[in-house]
């Protein structure tokens, strides 16, 4: 179907609840750019129902290795708030930041929809329905049927806006469903080329491989719109380590040393993490998108093993080592920073000299000259889906 000439309302069912940075800023991200477009959109604010099926099918992913991983996280996480109890009252103050960032910049928004019939109704005032980028596609988000937008009707126009699987591979019992609900939607873009196999082998199209939301605004654009502020005085080494890796640590520590600059640091972020609790110099809690930002735009150096803390460093010219949070296996999510760098022709990986590695000047005139061409490619899919 075409909607060349009709006025446009996009449904966008984008990450605007969880209190992650990556997730919570690419998605403003995103409607920074449709609001650059003149795109009348409305973000969806669907909770998914807990229901009998929903546990049964719940019961069905336990065969699945990143649900478990991610139910195990989130067990550790509330283990932790329940013995630490100055941990679950810094979080506390974290969350809260992200609820006044959700609160100012998310809008429009629906009113909350929570039973999916009533979804499947609500989806047919758009003439389009966008889902946003981050990890969305994971097989074990499935049984939601809300990112992989099984819920738009047939005649909806479907868009994959830099979509990610967060894995390298679908597991075989899952190829059947994804196949299914990729071959509805119409323009798929993905966010790394390990997402881009996925889909040729399940559906034989050749999709295109764009930048993450974050990456499509211009540094210039930043700063319009988040205000520059100083969050950490001095000079410093911002640490933001999601996984619980000490030797990570232990480098950043070293390298602290080495340079005489104190470490400002992140910590308990995905869940709590024993070796956080004596690593680092300053570690605020009041930290929300804006903060987040601003530690990056401010530091010396940043050390991170985040798809999103290395973006923000390259955004801001920062000398940054991007360190691998997960192994190589099948079940990676390290292909999104695999193809980042590629695309822009820098690696800032930890080989082991961290000092010397982390002083080698990056040439960011030639990374922004391949940002710039990047963006035009992005840019290109997301007006042709819109039939701009």
């Amino acid at each position: 179907m075409s909607n060349t000439g009709k006025k446009h309302s996009v449904g966008l069912c984008i990450v605007h609840k969880n209190h992650n940075y990556g997730s919570m800023l690419q998605s403003f991200a995103t409607l920074v750019k449709l609001k650059d477009l003149g795109v009348d959109y409305e973000i969806i604010d669907y909770s998914h129902p807990r229901t009998i099926q929903f546990y049964a099918g719940a019961v069905g992913r336990l065969a699945n290795r990143d649900f478990l991983y991610s139910k195990l996280r989130t067990f550790r996480k509330k283990a932790g708030k329940r013995l630490h109890p100055d941990y679950a009252a810094n979080d506390a103050v974290r969350g809260k930041k992200f609820d006044q960032f959700k609160k100012e910049r998310f809008f429009p928004i629906s009113t909350p929809i929570g039973d999916y019939g009533a979804l499947q109704e609500y989806a047919k005032k758009f003439t389009d329905v966008l889902v946003g980028s981050d990890q969305l596609w994971l097989p074990s988000g499935n049984g939601t049927n809300f990112y992989n937008l099984m819920f738009a009707p047939d005649e909806c126009n479907k868009i994959a806006y830099a979509a990610s699987f967060g894995v390298s591979a679908i597991p075989a019992h899952q190829k059947k469903e994804t196949r299914e609900y990729l071959q509805r939607i119409r323009y798929i873009s993905l966010r790394e080329e390990a997402g881009r196999k996925i889909v040729r082998e399940l559906t034989g199209r050749d999709v295109p491989v764009i930048l993450d939301p974050t990456m499509v605004l211009t540094r210039q654009q930043w700063d319009e719109n988040i205000p520059d502020r100083e969050v950490a005085h001095g000079d410093y080494i911002f640490c933001y380590f999601l996984g619980d890796n000490p030797p990570q640590r232990k480098a950043a520590e070293e390298l602290s040393k080495a340079l005489g600059l104190k470490i400002v640091v992140l910590r308990h972020l995905d869940e709590y993490i024993a070796a956080d609790e004596k690593f680092g110099d300053e570690a605020p809690y009041d930290v929300g998108p804006e903060e987040f930002i601003n530690l990056i735009r401010h530091a010396s150096f940043v050390c991170t093993d985040s798809f999103h803390g290395s973006v923000f460093s390259i955004l801001f010219h920062k000398q940054f080592i991007s360190f691998n949070r997960y192994g190589d296996g099948k079940n990676s999510r390290n292909s999104r920073l695999d193809t980042l760098f590629k695309n822009i022709g820098i690696d800032r990986r930890f080989r082991g000299d961290l000092r010397s590695e982390i002083l080698e000047e990056i040439d960011y005139d030639a990374v922004d000259e391949k940002l710039e061409a990047l963006r035009g490619r992005s840019d290109r899919f997301i007006r042709k889906a819109l039939s701009l």
